[in-house]
């Protein structure tokens, strides 16, 4: 079973983040400047929050709020779920599945060590599918009558 630990390994290990005092706009414009859908948010080196484009979409357009002048912390999520390093890609993907999330910080103790999408999460299983699936033919293909391994 591969492991979240090694599925960060395989990606870009920035982690993108904003102040809970910064303001909306901030975090949106690091968002489309890094191409990423969510930023975490910390202060002082601990992760207190969450804000994505979704906390954006229905907390501050829809209650039409100003990006400019609205902080992080009025619009981020402050219950913010996470795995840890040692879990599996499968758990993580149920966790992201059950809860409706698209990003989960990852967390060793309590050293943030990144964040996951549901895309990489995606990505990793295909990717692991795809060798099995290669690995399975060679064993057949090497196993036909008349050819010797």
């Amino acid at each position: 079973m591969r492991t979240i630990r090694r599925l960060l390994q395989t990606k870009e290990t920035e982690i993108c983040s904003v102040s809970p005092h910064a303001t909306v706009y901030e975090a949106v414009e690091l968002m489309a400047d890094k191409d990423i859908g969510a930023v975490l948010v910390l202060e002082e080196g601990n992760l207190v929050g969450i804000v994505t484009e979704r906390d954006y979409a229905r907390k501050l357009i829809l209650q039409g709020k100003a990006s400019k002048e609205t902080p992080v912390s009025e619009v981020m999520s402050r219950r913010v779920l996470y795995v840890e390093p040692d879990q599996t890609v499968e758990e993580c993907m149920a966790l992201m599945t059950e809860k409706h999330l698209r990003h989960l910080p990852v967390i060793n103790g309590d050293q943030l060590l990144g964040i996951v999408s549901i895309r990489d999460v995606v990505k990793d299983i295909i990717s692991d599918r795809e060798f099995l699936i290669e690995q399975l033919e060679h064993y057949i293909t090497d196993r036909r009558p008349g050819i010797a391994p």
